[in-house]
This record gives structure tokens, C-alpha cells and sequence, in this order.
């Protein structure tokens, strides 16, 4: 990939993003520069790496083809006007924010530009991430297909319309928390059956990830997959039964609601900053 790729702000995930770039070689240390306000972290990504690194925003956006928005949604009314006049005007933004949406993006640059925006989770530090990708209406084919290398290089994704986004980070921004919660909640449930905690916190975590890959790969129905390990009168039936009376599916169901509502605050306060 010939295009010079510039990171506003140099967090966890456009440190998950540079390193897939890198691992999947779509791009060259040197054709990569991140920005950062803390010095010592910025510096330290650059030794490891081998990236270009600065504190100054400017610079990155004017040297950029590729330029991601990798700050926090808070900030981008005092990000964005900085780099404004500087940005390449005929290259392409790339936000992984929550709480700011295409349009208020294209507004708070004052005016035209070729913009993605896309939702990854942290599976992605690992590779196995799921993004959705959703583009603006000046977008070029090429802009796509790069956003999609590069996304890919990081786990899955698949293109959404924006009016699905709240959506998108109920089910697969924020879900790794849940999933987290599951997992410790197996891992003490072993804990009383008298298991080592680290091994409990093992075979959870392997049975998700397990469990997932076959939701993915077999192409089966979830309740299939489920009605497969339950045998009449067996032990999972009975957990099974007891997650239900419980109220199991209701408490995720809500979670992803309540998840779905505060996106949807987040971005009609961004509407009016």
C-alpha cells in the first residue's frame, strides 16, 4: 500500500490498528506516524515499532493520505479545528470514535471530505476484533477497500449504515465487557467446584472462544449449536433451565439496551457542541 498513514492520538486501539498494518505488511514503519501528548508513551511506541512519532497534531495531518481520528469523541472540537487547514484535502479521515457521527464530523471540518467511519472493539489487540465500517457519500471505491485491508488485518468487519451504529457498539463496542463478565462468572462458579482460579479463568475463556468460532464457522443457529450439548435429562439442561429462570437472556438483552441508549445520548450531544 503506497500511502502514508497518520494517527491522531496513540492510544490502545491505534496501537492494536498499527500493529496489524505492520503484521500484515500493508504498510512500512516509516510510512506510519502517530501523535501522542504524552512524550515518554509516544516515544516508547515509536522504539517498538519503528514509526514516525510527534506531539505536534499539524504535522500529521499535513503529511498524511490517510488520516485517523484515535482521540477520545470529547475532544474532537479542539482536535479537529487544529488540523483542519492542514489535513491533505484530497486524502481520506478514518474515525473509530463513538458519540460523533459522520455528519458532525463533516461539519466540524467546514466542509467536503472523504470520510469513514468505522466501530472496532479490543478484541482487535489480538487480531480477532470485529469493526463495522460505514462510509460517507464522497468516499472512492479505493477508500473503502484500504479501510477494509486495514480493518481486516485486525479481525473482521462488515459494512453498516450509520443509522445502525448505536447498534453496532451495543453488540460488538462495548460486548467484550459482558463477555469478560461471563467469563469471570464461569471461573468462580469453578472456584467453588474447587478448580485453581487461573485454570478456571482457562477453560471459560477457551470454552467462549470456542463456542464463538463455531457460531462463526458452522453458519448454524446459536439455539441449534445449544440444543446440541443438551442432552434429555443431562447436566446442561439443567443449566440451561436455571439461566433462564434466572433471567439470563433478559439481563443481556438489557445491557445492550442501556449500552444502544447512552450511544445514542452521546451522539445527540455531539449534534450540538
Amino acid at each position: 500500500m503506497d500511502k502514508k498513514i497518520g494517527f491522531i492520538g496513540s492510544g490502545n486501539m491505534a496501537g492494536a490498528i498499527i500493529r496489524g498494518i505492520l503484521a500484515k505488511g500493508l504498510a512500512k514503519p516509516e510510512q506510519i506516524m502517530a501523535t501522542g501528548r504524552r512524550k515518554d508513551r509516544l516515544e516508547a511506541l515509536g522504539e517498538e515499532l519503528g514509526i514516525q512519532v510527534t506531539t505536534e497534531n499539524k504535522k500529521a495531518a499535513a503529511w498524511a493520505d490517510i488520516l485517523f481520528l484515535a482521540v477520545k469523541p470529547g475532544v474532537f472540537t479542539q482536535v479537529i479545528p487544529e488540523i483542519c487547514e492542514e489535513r491533505k484535502q484530497d486524502g481520506l479521515v478514518i474515525s473509530i470514535a463513538a458519540g460523533q457521527s459522520i455528519a458532525s464530523i463533516e461539519a466540524m471540518f467546514g466542509g467536503r471530505l472523504r470520510l469513514v467511519r468505522v466501530m472496532p472493539n479490543t478484541p482487535s489487540f489480538v487480531g480477532e476484533g470485529m469493526a463495522s465500517i460505514s462510509p460517507n457519500s464522497l468516499t472512492l471505491p479505493e477508500d473503502i477497500e484500504v479501510t477494509q485491508k486495514i480493518f481486516g488485518s485486525i479481525g473482521r468487519w462488515e459494512m453498516v449504515g450509520e443509522e445502525l451504529m448505536d447498534a453496532v457498539i451495543g453488540v460488538s463496542g462495548s460486548s467484550p465487557a459482558y463477555v469478560y463478565m461471563f467469563i469471570e462468572a464461569m471461573a468462580d462458579a469453578a472456584v467453588i467446584g474447587g478448580m485453581a482460579r487461573e485454570q478456571a479463568y482457562r477453560f471459560a475463556a477457551q470454552a467462549v472462544y470456542g463456542s464463538a468460532k463455531m457460531v462463526l464457522e458452522t453458519g448454524k443457529h446459536p439455539g441449534e449449536l445449544k440444543d446440541m450439548v443438551c442432552s434429555p435429562a443431562g447436566t446442561t439442561i439443567a443449566a440451561v433451565a436455571e439461566l433462564e429462570k434466572q433471567g439470563l437472556r433478559k439481563a443481556v438483552i438489557e445491557g445492550c439496551r442501556a449500552c444502544m441508549e447512552k450511544s445514542r445520548e452521546m451522539t445527540e450531544k455531539g449534534k450540538r457542541i
